[in-house]
């Protein structure tokens, strides 16, 4: 009789062993279960842990609540302002409603890939180039809104949505990069005129003050022959102004003229030489061209002429 009692009491433990291996379930932190008896869903939802279930009338359905990082593959497209791009982005979501996840959609992950796919496509027609590339903040919210609203129907929230590359054309990158060339050269452009006008005004207001005090040239001219000396150059070329022989001009009041004829470009104008002045008789001579004159006179006679007198002068 005892022995019929151990029996019985040990195929009770073993049925009671098997049923508690058949019944019992472990709940992962990060996973949320969901029972299902006799296909229809109970509204209580296993938090982690352990917990039981009735075995063959139960069934539990663990749901990941981590979240996921799903790649969209790349998609091309038309932008709005007619060029060809492929664009690729990363969608970050997670499961908030476990039941939603398990009964309101047939594979939850399947669905927001498709679905931010052809947000993806929708996003690159209502976009310009420059906005994919320079403006993507804006479209990466834009993308979220476009998935959040249907996938909160799923029990699903978007986390985040980011673009992750655009792809261009080899063509449209030659072309992008002219026109990023040509606007640095035209902005290099721009600045210098702009050191041109400053440097300008600041030359005149030197030049004004250097009118006023003349003597600031000169100390100018001296800064700049220590400057250029201090490189220990053995040839100096040193230019002098205009005003700087004014300057000497105004200060030496005798030395006006010789100034005057160094700064004058015109080569002097030539004078006419004075005429031939014969020099003076003297009184020998006087008397012997006289005794020749008479004795010319004795030998020729009346026929030859005498010659004419000349006065002294």
């Amino acid at each position: 009789m005892l022995e019929e009692v151990l029996m019985a009491a040990a195929g009770a433990a073993a049925v009671l062993a098997v049923y508690a291996g058949a019944a019992a379930r472990v709940v992962k932190q990060y996973e949320r279960g969901v029972v299902f008896r006799f296909g229809r869903l109970r509204n209580d939802v296993r938090t982690p842990g352990f917990t039981m279930i009735v075995p063959l009338v139960d069934r539990l359905h663990k749901v990941n609540m981590q979240i996921v990082t799903m790649p969209v593959p790349a998609q091309e497209g038309i932008t709005r302002d007619n060029v060809t791009v492929r664009v690729d982005a990363v969608v970050y979501f997670k499961v908030v409603d476990a039941a939603d996840a398990v009964v309101r959609v047939e594979d939850y992950k399947f669905a927001v890939s498709q679905m931010a796919q052809t947000s993806l496509r929708s996003i690159i027609g209502k976009s310009d180039l420059d906005d994919l590339l320079s403006n993507r903040e804006k479209l990466n919210q834009g993308l979220e809104l476009m998935l959040d609203s249907p996938a909160m129907g799923w029990g699903v929230a978007i986390d985040r949505v980011e673009i992750k590359d655009v792809s261009l054309p080899e063509t449209m990158k030659r072309s992008m990069a002219r026109q990023a060339e040509a606007d640095r050269e035209r902005r290099a452009r721009v600045i210098n005129a702009d050191a041109e006008l400053q440097a300008s005004k600041k030359l005149a207001e030197a030049a004004g003050v250097m009118a006023s005090e003349p003597a600031a040239l000169q100390l100018r001219l001296l800064q700049t022959v220590m400057a250029v000396s201090a490189e220990k150059n053995s040839t100096l070329v040193l230019p002098i102004p205009v005003e700087l022989l004014r300057f000497l001009e105004r200060a030496t009041p005798t030395g006006a003229a010789g100034a005057a004829d160094a700064v004058s470009p015109m080569p002097p104008v030539p004078q006419p030489l004075p005429p031939p002045v014969s020099p003076p008789l003297s009184e020998a001579y006087l008397k012997g061209r006289a005794a020749a004159e008479e004795a010319i006179d004795d030998l020729t006679g009346s026929s030859v002429d005498p010659a004419p007198q000349e006065t002294e002068t």
